[in-house]
């Protein structure tokens, strides 16, 4: 009887330790599942920004003021005393026109410049018919320096006078040259559906030469003091835009959902206009794995004061 009644103790002792071992593997089990993920994510410190909005076009460099030489008489082109990119004076002879004909001599009749500058046209030869009208030289003042170009219709009210512009060229990377909008065609070209605009190159530069083709680098518009985030830190849901800001929650580092309204997209960089403040880190890597609340640990931070 004494063994029957040890053997039962033994048994319920048994049950109790089994009971108490599942009672804490379940509590374990629950302490695990209440772990939160923590996001790896970079961030930008937003601070005072300026942004330019651009047009970019492309022409070639002339002379603001060049004058197209003419011959007083028809004929042949009988002697070239110049060539391309001479400096000349005034009234000094460029070439000869013989206008003699068949049982006709004439004396050649010289062609001079009509004011002083640099020779940047000249595509006759000797032998080389011309008339009267023909335009068989131009000479130009080189100390002064223009681009025309033509701007498609749907960018005409984008243009102005006084318009700032940066320019750059092949033959010097790196460099920019700065440069305005000294004339605006009051007309449009019906055929193009673009309008001309001349840009004057602010401080002369002998580097530039007439002919060399300039990439033009137009400012639209000029906004300073103001947010600007990397365009891939503002996420879309349901037609609203967002942005993640870093905020902490006594030890935790939380990302908070905020709803933003944007300005202009320049490039990589998109204007804030409400929902974000100086000061602010905003998640600009990382945030597409984000919910409202969810933990983040800060790898980075750019735009950051050393």
């Amino acid at each position: 009887m004494k063994k029957a009644n040890l053997f039962l103790l033994l048994i319920c002792g048994c049950v109790l330790t089994l009971s108490s071992c599942a009672k804490i593997s379940k509590k374990d089990a629950k302490a695990k599942g209440d772990v939160e993920a923590v996001f790896a994510v970079n961030a930008y410190k937003v601070e005072p920004s300026t942004l330019d909005d651009y047009l970019e076009f492309g022409g070639d460099v002339d002379a603001a003021s060049s004058v197209a030489v003419m011959p007083d008489t028809a004929g042949k082109i009988s002697q070239v005393y110049v060539k391309v990119g001479q400096k000349v004076s005034k009234n000094q002879i460029l070439a000869s026109v013989n206008a003699s004909r068949p049982g006709m001599v004439f004396a050649a009749s010289p062609v001079r410049a009509p004011i002083a500058g640099t020779v940047t046209y000249f595509p006759g030869v000797v032998g080389t018919s011309v008339a009267q009208s023909s335009i068989i030289a131009k000479v130009s003042s080189t100390n002064k320096l223009e681009i025309e170009t033509a701007v498609p219709e749907r960018f005409v009210s984008r243009i102005s006078l006084n318009q700032k512009a940066l320019l750059s060229f092949n033959a010097y990377p790196g460099e920019t040259f700065e440069a305005y909008i000294s004339e605006v065609s009051p007309v449009l070209d019906t055929s193009s559906r673009t309008m001309n605009i001349k840009l004057s190159i602010k401080k002369q530069d002998p580097r530039i030469k007439i002919g060399m083709y300039a990439k033009i680098h137009l400012i639209t518009e000029h906004k300073e003091n103001i947010v600007v985030l990397p365009y891939d830190s503002v996420i879309t849901r349901e037609d609203q835009n967002y942005v993640f800001i870093v905020e902490q929650d006594g030890e935790k580092t939380k990302a908070v959902l905020s709803p933003v309204k944007v300005g202009i997209r320049v490039d990589n960089y998109q204007e804030i206009l409400q929902g974000v403040t100086n000061g602010d880190l905003v998640i600009v890597k990382g945030q597409t794995l984000l919910s409202d609340g969810s933990l983040v640990n800060v790898v980075s931070v750019t735009n950051e004061e050393k």
